[in-house]
């Protein structure tokens, strides 16, 4: 009789953990179709993909990324005997309260929430105000992007976002301007494009000059990007910059194996 009663109360256990997994992930999706038939326009549709990054042995760690461009990560550490179900569901909680915490008017891009973004990108880069209210600068960009798209959510502006954020991050704003290339032009020839595998791919290939150039600079700066990386994740912090940073990376570091296997 115990031995049908354990075996009945870990049945039970097993059917509310699979009900929970399922429910999140489930409702995460719900939330996007909705949004999709009620005229929001995505991109790419209301497809919410997952990403699992590969590992021998526990922790496992999920990368969730909505149809507005934004990633999250899973940030709790599961419980054995489902790591990897636990990983998928930590990611899609985080995602699914960010998805509904961006529907608050709080989310919406006011001049009050430009001026403590813009501050927040000063801080994070060691700039300064002056640079705040200078067009030609990375932040000044990003200042006049953000006014630019005023009333729009923030999951909305994000892959937009990213894109300028990379492009500063890897020089491509500085070299723009050394080139003299104006706002204008800049704003116009990425203000409207995806962040695709062609600005992956650029990006990638920069990163291989430099590190022939100055041996060294590709790993310590996907060592200290995946630090980064790690430290939001755990936080529940929203993850697109991070992690198409070190995609980027990874893929200039099988550039370069490529070029060395094909030397011999």
């Amino acid at each position: 009789w115990l031995w049908a009663l354990k075996r009945t109360q870990a049945s039970m256990a097993r059917a509310r953990y699979r009900a929970r997994d399922v429910n999140v992930v489930e409702a995460l999706q719900e939330f996007w179709q909705m949004k999709q038939s009620r005229g929001a326009e995505l991109r790419n549709g209301a497809l919410v993909l997952y990403e699992m990054v590969p590992a021998a042995s526990p922790p496992y760690v999920c990368y969730v990324t909505l149809p507005g461009g934004s990633c999250f990560g899973s940030f709790q550490v599961p419980t054995p005997p489902r790591e990897r179900a636990g990983a998928r569901r930590s990611g899609a909680k985080i995602a699914l309260m960010n998805s509904v915490f961006n529907e608050h008017p709080s989310r919406r891009i006011t001049d009050d929430f430009i001026e403590k973004s813009v501050s927040e990108a000063l801080a994070s880069f060691n700039g300064n105000r002056e640079e705040a209210d200078n067009p030609n600068t990375g932040i000044g960009a990003f200042r006049f992007m953000l006014e630019s798209n005023k009333g729009k959510s923030m999951l909305e502006f994000q892959e937009l976002m990213t894109v300028f954020q990379l492009l500063h991050w890897n020089g491509s704003l500085k070299a723009m301007r050394e080139r003299q290339c104006s706002r204008q032009e800049v704003l116009a020839h990425y203000s409207h494009r995806a962040l695709d595998d062609d600005i992956r791919n650029q990006m990638a290939l920069d990163w291989v000059n430099r590190e022939q150039n100055i041996p060294g600079a590709l790993s310590r700066e996907l060592a200290a990007t995946e630090r980064e990386l790690d430290e939001a994740r755990l936080a529940g912090k929203e993850l697109r910059f991070h992690k198409e940073k070190k995609d980027i990376l990874l893929l200039a570091a099988g550039q370069l194996g490529s070029q060395v296997s094909s030397w011999f």
